[in-house]
C-alpha cells in the first residue's frame, strides 16, 4: 500500500446523512427532557413555597394573604395546596394580564360585596366596603319599593275566561271571551218589530178607536139577528 492510501485508510470516514438526523434529535430530545426536569423542579419549589406561606398564615391572626399574578399552572398549584389545607382560594383578575389569587381562611369567607369588588378590580378596604354596602341597600330599597307597588295593582276577583268554562264550556268560553254582541233577538219575537214609535196619546186612540169598532160590529150583528 503507498503512503496516500495508507493515510486514507486511516482517516474517519464522513458521517451520513441518517448519522446526522439521529444526532439532531438525539440533542433535541435531550433538551426537552432537560426543560422538563427544570420545570419540574421549579414548580416543586413553587409548591414548597406556597405551602410553608399557606401553613404560615393559619397560625396567624391574617383574614387572607394574596398571590402575586401567575399563570394557570402556578395558580393551580396555589389552589391545589389551599383545598389540602382546608382554605379558600380564589382567582381574581384578567386572565392571561393580571390574574391572581387570593387565599382565605375559612371562618372568614370574602362577602358577595367583596367578591364583586375584587372582579371589579378595586382594591377591598373600608371606605370600598363602605360604598358597596350603601350601593346594595340602595338596590334592596329600590326592589322592595318596586315588589310593594306591583303587589298594590288592583287584580280581578275572578278569571271571566274561567267563569265562561263553566258555565258554556271551554271552547265557547274562547269565542264569548273574543266577542260579545247584543243579541238581536228576544225570546220568540225578533227585536225589530218590538220598536213601538207611537206617543202614549196616539197609542190610548188607537185602542179606543178599536173598541168602538167591535162594538159596532157587535150591535150590527144582533140588529140583523133580530
Amino acid at each position: 500500500m503507498d503512503l496516500l492510501g495508507s493515510i486514507l485508510a486511516g482517516m474517519d470516514q464522513p458521517p451520513s446523512v441518517n448519522d446526522k438526523d439521529r444526532e439532531l434529535k438525539k440533542k433535541q430530545k435531550e433538551q426537552e427532557e432537560k426543560l422538563m426536569t427544570q420545570n419540574k423542579n421549579e414548580l416543586n419549589r413553587f409548591r414548597t413555597y406556597v405551602e410553608q406561606r399557606i401553613e404560615r398564615f393559619i397560625k396567624d391572626n391574617r383574614k387572607f394573604i394574596q398571590f402575586p399574578p401567575a399563570d394557570k399552572v402556578y395558580r393551580s398549584v396555589v389552589h391545589d395546596v389551599a383545598e389540602v389545607a382546608g382554605q379558600i382560594g380564589m382567582s381574581f383578575g384578567e386572565e392571561g394580564v393580571d390574574r391572581y389569587i387570593i387565599v382565605y381562611k375559612k371562618e372568614h369567607s370574602p362577602s358577595e360585596d367583596e367578591i364583586a369588588a375584587r372582579r371589579n378590580g378595586e382594591e377591598w378596604n373600608d371606605g370600598v366596603a363602605e360604598e358597596y354596602r350603601k350601593r346594595r341597600e340602595r338596590d334592596e330599597q329600590a326592589k322592595e319599593e318596586a315588589s310593594k307597588a306591583s303587589a298594590s295593582e288592583p287584580t280581578p276577583k275572578s278569571n271571566y275566561k274561567e267563569k265562561y268554562v263553566h258555565l258554556i264550556g271551554e271552547k265557547a268560553a274562547l269565542e264569548a271571551a273574543k266577542k260579545t254582541e247584543t243579541n238581536k233577538s228576544y225570546g220568540f219575537v225578533p227585536s225589530a218589530n218590538k220598536k213601538d214609535l207611537r206617543s202614549i196619546e196616539q197609542t190610548l186612540s188607537d185602542i179606543q178607536a178599536k173598541k168602538r169598532l167591535k162594538t159596532s160590529h157587535q150591535s150590527a150583528e144582533s140588529d140583523h139577528k133580530a
